[in-house]
């Protein structure tokens, strides 16, 4: 393959794999880093490839182990993050206004409630081990078949099928616990609260009937719950959207109160 022809394909994946590597860092300059660091090597083994699997497998496999290698010394974030770092938002004034004055100036500063509701799988996620949550995101949000996962991690057909099914169930619970969009009982009510702030002129309740999982959840099939969650990802780039710059300086904020939280932890 030509440098031209990689060019060129990476070119046609490479918003996929940026969305990928920050739900996994949780950082722009983390993902931005990678993504570039990826490409680098993957021009520098060229000659490598056989083309065994798809060159977009190849490449999401070189940018997954250096995902592994950055996060592995590094704790996983408390299923609780979104407390957590809510608690720390209401200490600090400066969060706030930052936001407003995106939300006030930046064509990508809208607040959207699906939005809020991929942006906090990517923190809650990162509660998982490092294997569960790159399976769960390759397959079940960007779309690749347990085959091109097991070349992707370097693992065994058996053993991502096991990976899945670990992790979706352990969302499916965290979600069904604390989401109080899909639970009468959840105790999270961010999507709402910031849809209020943000949007105080419009109803919070007329916004979430129009998302599909809000009128599914009376049916409190959880499988199908996790799949329409699932597919609110699929459909959103958090680089591109009209929320991007809100959410990615929120996500700057909670990755900030997590090394704080995680430093200080006993």
């Amino acid at each position: 393959m030509t440098t031209d022809k990689l060019l060129l394909e990476f070119e046609s994946f490479q918003g996929e794999l940026k969305s990928f590597i920050l739900r996994m860092t949780a950082s722009v300059q983390d993902t931005e880093d990678i993504v570039q660091e990826a490409y680098l090597k993957a021009h520098a083994k060229i000659d490598t490839y056989r083309g065994e699997a798809s060159l977009k497998t190849w490449v999401f496999a070189i940018a997954a182990n250096l995902v592994k290698d950055m996060l592995k010394a590094k704790q996983r974030w408390p299923e609780t993050v979104t407390d957590l770092c809510k608690e720390a938002a209401l200490s600090n004034p400066q969060f706030f206004q930052e936001a407003m004055q995106i939300r006030a100036t930046s064509p990508q500063g809208h607040f959207e409630i699906k939005e809020h509701i991929a942006f906090c799988f990517t923190c809650v996620s990162k509660s998982l081990p490092l294997e569960q949550h790159l399976v769960l995101l390759l397959k079940e949000v960007y779309g690749f078949k347990v085959k091109e996962i097991a070349q992707i991690i370097d693992q065994t057909e058996a053993m991502v099928k096991y990976y899945l099914h670990v992790a979706r169930s352990k969302m499916i619970e965290i979600f069904d616990r604390r989401c109080s969009l899909i639970n009468k009982q959840g105790v999270c009510y961010q999507c709402t609260e910031l849809n209020g702030l943000f949007n105080p002129k419009q109803k919070a309740q007329e916004e979430l009937v129009k998302i599909a999982m809000v009128q599914e959840a009376g049916r409190k099939d959880k499988e199908a719950l996790f799949t329409l969650r699932m597919k609110i990802l699929q459909e959103l780039d958090p680089f591109e959207s009209g929320a991007a710059e809100l959410q990615l300086h929120h996500l700057a904020h909670n990755r900030q109160v997590m090394e704080i939280y995680l430093a200080e932890k006993p």
